[in-house]
């Protein structure tokens, strides 16, 4: 669309939406079996990409609507020595916060529906994993609109953790007409491979390999293998 740069901000807020609206119904249409091979190639491409998550404080989200699931990945990075933490409001239009998370802690319903720790040490992220509802050529993330990580990301500048954006291929756009407030990934992550952010574009690296070896050489350990209520649902849903 051109002009989209020169618009006033409303106007490129309704853009935006409805371009996310469109994304997410092509996510939401994608099949369950689909979506379970894109998860297992996503995580191969973060464990041997990424064998760094093992270490530190690894910040992820509670899937909705069909995003990539991280909390296979994230149970191996916390048997390897990680932390795993979820982000929390704290109030609006202000940096979100992140709390420990592990299975066993209670969880409380927020905003979108999203569980988070009710209580629990806040934790400085090493590294996010970010879900995207788009990513554009050069590794800005369309989200939901409340900006939310847009002012968690800068809030984070100082501290420098990896931010990794999280999707799949088909939510791959030219652009989302950057504006100021806007903070590109560092990296992409999708089923195809992984993306490096260099000189303001996105490269492709391709597909990493564990041949030189990994500390997360095992295989991520997957759904069917792990016990009803780990991910804190109500076993009997299951």
């Amino acid at each position: 669309m051109t002009g989209v740069k020169y618009m006033q901000h409303d106007e490129l807020m309704a853009w935006r939406k409805h371009l996310r609206g469109e994304l997410l119904a092509r996510r939401s249409a994608v099949s369950a079996d689909q979506l379970q091979a894109w998860r297992l190639a996503i995580d191969r491409n973060l464990q041997y990409g990424f064998p760094g998550l093992a270490r530190g404080v690894v910040a992820f989200c509670w899937p909705i609507r069909n995003e990539y699931d991280a909390r296979h990945l994230l149970r191996r990075l916390r048997e390897r020595g990680a932390s795993a933490a979820l982000p929390v409001v704290v109030a609006p239009k202000s940096p979100l916060i992140f709390r420990e998370w592990h299975p066993g802690v209670e969880l409380a319903i927020g905003k979108l529906d999203i569980p988070y720790p009710k209580s629990g040490p806040e934790l400085a992220p090493d590294s996010v994993l970010l879900p995207m509802n788009g990513f554009d050529a050069q590794g800005y993330r369309l989200g939901y609109g409340g900006g939310f990580f847009d002012r968690t990301l800068e809030s984070l500048r100082a501290h420098k953790p990896l931010v990794i954006g999280v999707s799949f291929e088909l939510a791959a756009i030219d652009t989302i007409h950057p504006q100021p407030w806007d903070i590109p990934m560092d990296y992409v992550v999708t089923e195809r491979g992984v993306y490096r952010r260099d000189e303001d574009r996105m490269e492709f690296l391709g597909v990493p390999s564990d041949a030189k070896g990994s500390s997360l050489s095992s295989p991520v350990c997957y759904a069917d293998e792990i016990a009803p209520g780990y991910f804190g649902e109500d076993p009997a849903d299951r």
